[in-house]
């Protein structure tokens, strides 16, 4: 069936790179045209200048004339399809530039939407009162901490009057440097009783005895 009618298959369409490498490519082919015309006219030249005037210069002469007619030609063609090439390239960039806009619109939109529904869930005054219970648990816990950290059995407050006083009554103002404490010398003078007296009250007292013995 498919031999007596054919089938149907659509061909692809052409896109704006296609086309862009296609005109490319016949720039490129026209391109080496021109320089293989330009190598012509110069061999020509070179002819033209050796030959004297007559018909075998007026030959070259007319066959200069077509090679150059021929590069104005394709010169004519280079310049309409490089500018054919610059508008398509002109185009594709345009069009890229919207798909780029656009995905950049739907993007927006899907997060707009994701936005929308995470603020459904957000209540502006719950959110308010917890930040309430947290300053109430802040300020308890602030309070638990003064109450353990409480002083037993030392007043909270030392007046410096008493403090002073008793400092006068230890004697540490009148100290000077190097001296003791008179609150320590007692502790460094020897008690008033002894085990056994030191030797010159035993001598003193010894030395009648002998007198009376004479």
């Amino acid at each position: 069936m498919n031999r007596i009618f054919g089938t149907n298959k659509a061909k692809p369409k052409p896109n704006l790179t296609d086309a862009i490498n296609s005109t490319d490519a016949r720039i490129g082919s026209i391109e080496v045209k021109i320089k293989k015309l330009d190598a012509e006219l110069g061999a020509f030249k070179t002819q033209m200048a050796k030959l004297r005037d007559g018909p075998g210069k007026n030959a070259i002469q007319q066959r200069a004339l077509r090679t150059l007619k021929q590069k104005r030609m394709y010169e004519s063609q280079l310049m309409q399809l490089q500018q054919q090439t610059w508008n398509m390239e002109q185009a594709a960039m345009t069009t890229e530039n919207l798909k780029n806009t656009m995905a950049t619109v739907d993007a927006m939109r899907v997060a707009n939407k994701e936005m929308k529904k995470q603020y459904k869930g957000l209540d502006i005054d719950k959110i308010e009162t917890m930040h309430y219970d947290m300053e109430d648990l802040i300020e308890q816990a602030n309070e638990i901490q003064e109450s353990l950290g409480r002083s037993y059995g030392v007043p909270d407050e030392v007046d410096e009057a008493d403090l002073q006083a008793e400092l006068d009554a230890l004697g540490l103002d009148e100290v000077a440097e190097g001296e003791t404490p008179s609150y320590l010398q007692d502790t460094q003078a020897l008690p008033d009783f002894i085990d056994s007296a030191p030797i010159e009250e035993l001598h003193q007292s010894n030395a009648p005895t002998a007198e009376v013995a004479r």
